[in-house]
């Protein structure tokens, strides 16, 4: 293993890295899993899970809705930027404490195992919200494809068929080991630049027809219903900020991962700027290809990309650009079901979830948490059954994607804060912009927070109401039942420590 050192920031000279599993001891764990992933890998999975053809396609619609052109291109730079210091200040944190767990064992280590208990419960919900979602989204384009291609009818039913299919091959690729989720992630990543540029170049040449640089920068549309439009363009804020999640996949696949104490923290940073950039190319090319603004939101195809598609290229060059669109969205979920098995193997782990014992065993074969991946899919699965009866029960699930995760990043972030000097750095750290990226990062997520909270359309009903805040209330108070219930018995990480003997006796807590 490299031994270099990482400065960053200015920072003073920090002690060459240990061997990442004499690293993992002192944080008090055995090694169990098979470190087989490199930092590009790393890199991949968390560049993957943000999958910007995921993201900015399924959401593209809500964006021309709130706010339009002008509101989807700005904010998406905008929010690009304030993401990018969350993902500093997480990397900074992950550096110190490169496992599994991640952001509660983060959270833990800093504050306390109630701090731990409920990032956990945050960030381990949003993880299997987020492969509903993921892979959800990718059977509703599955099935515009199959409608185009034979005339398929997409009903509740046959995408929720669609959606266990596309779950089963998630689960048999993972169970496979390590080395075939870090190479298909490898994949993933061109598969998403090239594919981001054939697209755009595409719709850059092919169409007859192009809207204006003055359209595609400045065009505001305001469909929600609300006056405001201050109001409408936050709301249209999370086009971006729901594209921007999924970045903690790198510190999750840590203990995998060789030079650990880097490569996370520089695979989390990698993943976020790359994805701004290319996000950007791809949304000024989709909004610069738009031919009828009223046709794309009311696209019979239910997916407003695939009918800029049909409408610039004919139904053949949709097509063959909607299963680019496709392949994308199945590496993202795959990349996300490996990060949340890793998230349930490292809470079982530590005695955090009913049936610890079983979902934290680990394949002597492959060196991957078996049962920690079936459990994973069957939730995700569990999760998505509501959309049967009601598209606005399965958004209430979903909203538990964004509004777990997105809070559980800042937890560590503020609690590395509130440390101040008792925090030991790892390798890669900010230095003297800790404090002011920190706090940038912990600011942006309590306000984004509240705007995930806000209603998005006017007038409010039961079917147009924001389900976010229901979702967050049921999750706190499941963590909070969970607590009391259990957790405060079950639930234990080791000690960590600079001190060799207090290390120790960590050690023997796992």
């Amino acid at each position: 293993m490299s031994q270099t050192t990482t400065r960053t920031g200015g920072s003073p000279q920090q002690p060459r890295p240990k061997s990442d599993d004499a690293h993992l001891r002192d944080l008090g764990y055995e090694p169990e899993l098979a470190r087989r992933m490199s930092g590009f890998g790393n890199f991949a999975i968390s560049f993957s899970v943000i999958s910007i053809l995921s993201g900015c396609m399924t959401l593209y619609g809500f964006g021309l809705n709130t706010g339009g052109p002008a509101v989807m291109i700005w904010g998406w730079v905008a929010v690009g930027l304030l993401v990018l210091c969350i993902g500093m200040g997480l990397a900074e944190v992950t550096s110190a404490y490169p496992t599994s767990g991640a952001l509660y064992y983060m959270a833990h280590q800093l504050g306390g195992p109630r701090w731990g208990w409920y990032t956990g419960w945050l960030n381990l919900l949003g993880l299997l919200g987020a492969i509903a979602g993921i892979d959800y989204g990718a059977a509703m384009f599955t099935g515009a494809f199959l409608n185009m291609q034979f005339g398929f009818e997409p009903t509740e039913e046959k995408i929720l068929m669609i959606f266990a299919v596309i779950l089963i091959l998630h689960m048999v690729l993972n169970l496979f080991g390590v080395r075939l989720v870090s190479l298909l992630n490898s994949i993933s990543v061109w598969w998403h630049l090239l594919g981001v540029a054939l697209i755009v170049g595409v719709l850059a040449i092919v169409p007859d027809h192009h809207q204006s640089a003055g359209f595609v920068f400045g065009e505001y549309h305001n469909g929600t219903g609300f006056s405001s439009a201050i109001y409408v363009t936050a709301i249209g804020l999370l086009l971006a900020q729901y594209t921007f999640c999924g970045y903690d996949a790198s510190a999750h696949l840590s203990e995998e991962t060789t030079q650990a104490q880097v490569a996370p923290a520089k695979g989390i940073v990698r993943a976020i700027w790359v994805s701004w950039i290319a996000g950007f190319v791809l949304l000024v090319g989709l909004t610069f290809a738009i031919q009828d603004y009223a046709g794309t939101q009311g696209s019979e195809t239910g997916v407003p990309p695939a009918q800029i598609f049909i409408d610039g290229l004919g139904e053949g060059g949709a097509k063959a650009l909607l299963l680019v669109v496709i392949v994308a969205q199945l590496f993202c979920g795959n990349a996300e079901v490996a990060a949340t098995s890793r998230m349930v193997f490292a809470f079982s782990r530590d005695g955090a979830l009913p049936g610890s014992k079983s979902w934290r065993r680990v394949s002597p074969r492959t060196g991957i948490p078996t049962r920690a991946v079936v459990l994973s899919v069957v939730v995700a699965f569990c999760l998505a059954l509501p959309s049967l009866y009601s598209a606005e029960a399965y958004g209430a699930v979903v909203a538990i994607n964004v509004i777990g995760i997105t809070p559980a990043y800042a937890i560590p972030i503020y609690l590395r804060l509130r440390a101040k000097d008792k925090f030991v750095p790892g390798p890669w750290n900010l230095g003297r912009w800790s404090s002011l990226i920190g706090w940038i990062a912990v600011i942006w997520v309590a306000a984004i927070t509240v705007v995930f909270c806000l209603p998005q359309v006017s007038p409010v009903t039961a079917k147009s109401f924001n389900y976010a805040s229901v979702a967050l209330v049921v999750v706190l108070l499941l963590a909070t039942i969970t607590w009391w219930a259990a957790g405060r018995r079950s639930y234990k990480t080791p000690i960590y420590s600079v001190d060799p003997e207090l290390a120790a006796v960590g050690k023997d807590l796992v």
